[in-house]
């Protein structure tokens, strides 16, 4: 037995804490281990998914967020065309799948530093319209087209085009699509068909 019987015991031997050392200036934790901090903030069991999207909506609205990546200064533009919708109908799931996918492709290439002009574009060509007319006006042959005036058929054809544009204009923005509305082109103009030409020429 040594001649200090504190010695054997191995707490003892231990370095002397704060409270038995005023000089010392090792700290003491006392109690369980601190957790360590949540990545997310807990979802409550009520959330209202709805209403925080289009809190989201607003706050991109209110800090012109997708203008702000329109900022071209200094950046590399990437040209990105899509296939516009008919003019003559509402949107379908079809459209809002599509319009996701022509929306993730836009922000990819933002985020890879680029300016990525985006505008909302309408089809005004083909059956489609013709068939609204057609139907509105109980055309069944191109005799009844002649008798009206070809001029007047084409007119009552451009009249219907922007029919449904402010129903598109809250779906595309409720789904978070960035893209310009506000100045949309139409196949109709006579600048895009002619720009259709220049295309094939080059």
């Amino acid at each position: 037995m040594t001649k200090n019987s504190a010695n054997s015991d191995p707490a003892a031997s231990s370095t002397p804490t704060s409270a038995s050392n005023p000089n010392s200036s090792a700290k003491v934790t006392t109690g369980a281990p601190s957790r360590p901090r949540q990545p997310y903030t807990p979802v409550r069991p009520d959330v209202q998914l709805a209403k925080q999207e289009e809190s989201i909506l607003n706050d991109w609205d209110r800090d012109q967020i997708f203008q702000r990546t329109l900022d071209a200064h200094g950046k590399k533009t990437y040209s990105f065309y899509d296939g516009p919708p008919f003019a003559t109908g509402l949107p379908h799931y079809g459209h809002l799948l599509a319009g996701v996918l022509k929306d993730v492709v836009p922000r990819y290439w933002t985020m890879k530093g680029y300016v990525v002009p985006r505008r909302f574009g309408w089809d005004c060509h083909g059956l489609p319209v013709e068939y609204e007319i057609n139907k509105a006006n109980k055309i069944e042959s191109r005799k009844d087209v002649l008798k009206w005036g070809v001029a007047n058929y084409n007119n009552a054809c451009r009249s219907i085009v922007k029919r449904y544009s402010e129903e598109w204009k809250k779906t595309v923005r409720r789904v978070g699509r960035w893209v310009d509305m506000e100045n949309p082109y139409f196949t109709m103009d006579v600048s895009f068909m002619q720009s259709v030409w220049w295309v094939f020429q080059e």
